[in-house]
């Protein structure tokens, strides 16, 4: 899946009664449309992890891949081309744990590793720039708020209109919203406001999930974890997260 990669050393899988719900994001890896037996509906796995900066900004991804044949091995050149190189991104699909743990069964690799084991194989990691916040609107946050933030998540992969359909349904984004909005949704959690929306970028190449935050409380607990949900809502309908910004 990508050129010159470190191999990690044989590890015996981890066997647990019950594990916690992972942190770690999962994708499987199709067959190349070349391939005219292929062995299993799925080549492989690529598990993945964002490092970010206390504000949550994105500062670089660890990943590793694993295929019947190689095992698990660890690239920078798989994050980036997942991201970047079309025949790879049309044969990645983010999926959950437990489709990968099945998968990873049927392709003979036994019992998947638990997140601590999986971390283990991120050999090489990819470094994402990051910079000082750009300001994007007011300076001041409204009354009755103490800051005001601005988020961009990046998107690779597009988006079939049932996809938006099911995402406009899922954050109940209004009939009468903008278009220049694919969708969009708001909520309150922890004493803070969230609204956000979902476009188009880049000459329609990527998709990005604008965000404002307006924090009422002291503490930005909430920000993580709610930038972690709406992530996780648009893996789900097929789409891979590329970095989180700030713009303010």
């Amino acid at each position: 899946m990508a050129a010159n990669p470190v191999r990690a050393a044989p590890r015996p899988a981890v066997t647990t009664a019950h594990q916690s719900p992972s942190s770690l994001d999962y994708y499987l890896v199709l067959p190349r449309p070349d391939d005219t037996d292929p062995t299993s509906a799925v080549a492989g796995l690529v598990v993945e992890e964002f490092t970010r900066e206390r504000d949550h900004v994105s500062t670089g991804l660890d990943s590793a891949g694993w295929t019947p044949a190689a095992g698990w091995w660890s690239s920078a050149a798989l994050s980036r081309s997942i991201r970047t190189v079309p025949d790879m991104v049309a044969r990645v699909v983010p999926t959950s744990r437990a489709e990968a743990e099945g998968h990873y069964r049927t392709l003979g690799g036994g019992q998947l590793p638990d997140d601590t084991v999986l971390r283990s194989y991120f050999l090489v990691h990819q470094p994402i720039a990051t910079a000082a916040p750009l300001r994007l609107g007011p300076a001041q946050p409204p009354a009755g708020w103490h800051e005001r933030r601005v988020y961009r998540v990046l998107f690779a992969k597009d988006l079939h209109p049932d996809q938006v359909t099911s995402l406009r349904a899922c954050w109940r984004t209004p009939v009468d919203a903008t278009s220049a909005s694919a969708a969009s949704g708001h909520l309150e959690k922890g004493g803070d406001r969230f609204s956000w929306e979902l476009r188009r970028v880049g000459h329609t190449r990527a998709w990005a999930l604008d965000v404002t935050v307006l924090l009422g409380a002291a503490a930005d607990d909430a920000v993580g974890s709610t930038l972690s949900d709406l992530t996780t809502v648009l893996r789900r309908h097929g789409l891979i997260p590329v970095t989180t910004e700030r713009f303010s």
